[in-house]
Order: structure tokens, then C-alpha cells, then sequence
């Protein structure tokens, strides 16, 4: 069976909201209001995948124990790897963080990103 989505026509009221917080990341000043519409949860297999969407703030990631590839659907953001050049993310980029990255994003504006996140 294949499952396809359209995360372009998804609207923001098919996410559930939440304020961004530890495990998955620590928001630098203030609070980050996230979204999520997962597609695909798959705990056998430690693969999870969906939509997620950020209003604008900076916060600390750190992938100790999973990965994630993300493709950038709205949006800006700036991806900066501890001890790395800060890199501009744009809507059809796509990003891999494998499982040891750390660093910062600073989402510019509102972000909608898919992603794919993946267990060690």
C-alpha cells in the first residue's frame, strides 16, 4: 500500500499545537508555538514522519538519539551546526541532521517543513 499526503494543502488546523520544549528542543528566548500532522508512526521500526510547522524563534537541537531529514515546504529558517557555518534553508531545500548533531535553528518566519525522523 502507498499513503500519499499533500503537505502543501495541508491547513494549519489539521495540526495539533504545542509549545516547543525539551526532548525535542530548548527554545532560546521565549516561547515557539509548533505544529504537528504526523503521517506515519511506526515504533517496530523507530521511523516517524509527517508536517511540522514553527512560528519564528531560535532553539537548541540536539539529535543524541535519532535523526531526521526535512524538506522545507514555507518559510525560512538558518541551520547552524556547533563549530559550522550557519546555512540558509529555503522552501525545496532539503536538510539532513544524522544522529550527533547539535546546534541551533533560527526560524526567520513561519515554517512548514515534512519530515522524516529516524531512531539510533
Amino acid at each position: 500500500m502507498t499513503d500519499v499526503f499533500k503537505a502543501t494543502e495541508l491547513q494549519s488546523s489539521q495540526f495539533s499545537e504545542e509549545l516547543l520544549a525539551p526532548p525535542t528542543a530548548t527554545p532560546l528566548a521565549g516561547d515557539i508555538v509548533v505544529r504537528d500532522c504526523s503521517y506515519l508512526a511506526d515504533d517496530a521500526r523507530g521511523i516517524y514522519s509527517g508536517s511540522w510547522e514553527s512560528e519564528p524563534g531560535e532553539a537548541r537541537w540536539e539529535f543524541l538519539d535519532r535523526g531526521e531529514v526535512i524538506t522545507v515546504v514555507e518559510g525560512s529558517m538558518t541551520v547552524a551546526q556547533d563549530g559550522a557555518d550557519p546555512v540558509k534553508l529555503v522552501p525545496g531545500d532539503t536538510a539532513y541532521f544524522p544522529v550527533g548533531w547539535t546546534g541551533v535553528w533560527t526560524v526567520h518566519e513561519k515554517l512548514r517543513k515534512i519530515y522524516v525522523v529516524y531512531t539510533a
